[in-house]
């Protein structure tokens, strides 16, 4: 059985221990790395759940983390779905599907319209998550990858 526990501040060891194993799992699937983060103090870990109007979200299973993902206030009317992840053990179990729907409701009831997200192109196990939870290829130009050349891939779902 699988919980989702949302986060506040002070579970800010949870939300690491969930991202260090996730970027270790698939670097290749987050524009940060692990470097980036496995060396965050206290106060980096906590800034990231401190956004104010956030909403992050870890999958427990037996009290360790098998998933995680955060919704963030984007703008009057968008809200942007971010760093999804189901450890491999987790996967083809419904855990995306459920952290997908929690952000989605989340974002309702903030009064959003349309949820966003960017993923990493190629990353088709992902797009075809979205895709099944309502999400479509925008042409927004997303955000470049470290390489400098490619760019990220814009999908958006309407709320409403």
């Amino acid at each position: 059985m699988v919980d989702l526990h949302v986060l506040t501040a002070a579970d800010w060891p949870l939300w690491r221990e969930a991202r260090i194993a996730a970027l270790t799992d698939a670097p290749d699937a987050f524009k940060s790395a692990l470097a980036d983060w496995e060396k965050g103090g206290r106060e980096q870990w906590r800034a990231r759940l401190d956004i104010p109007g956030s909403h992050n979200v870890v999958a427990l299973r037996d009290g360790l983390p098998v998933g995680m993902v955060r919704g963030v206030p984007a703008g009057a009317d968008t809200s942007e779905l971010r760093s999804l992840w189901v450890s491999p053990e987790a996967r083809g179990e419904g855990v995306g599907d459920r952290l997908v729907e929690t952000v989605a409701s989340w974002a309702l009831r903030s009064g959003s319209t349309t949820l966003k997200l960017a993923v990493i192109p190629g990353n088709q196990p992902a797009i075809a998550l979205y895709r099944r939870s309502g999400f479509v290829i925008t042409e927004e130009p997303g955000n470049f990858l470290p390489d400098g050349v490619t760019r990220e891939q814009v999908m958006a779902k309407r709320l409403r």
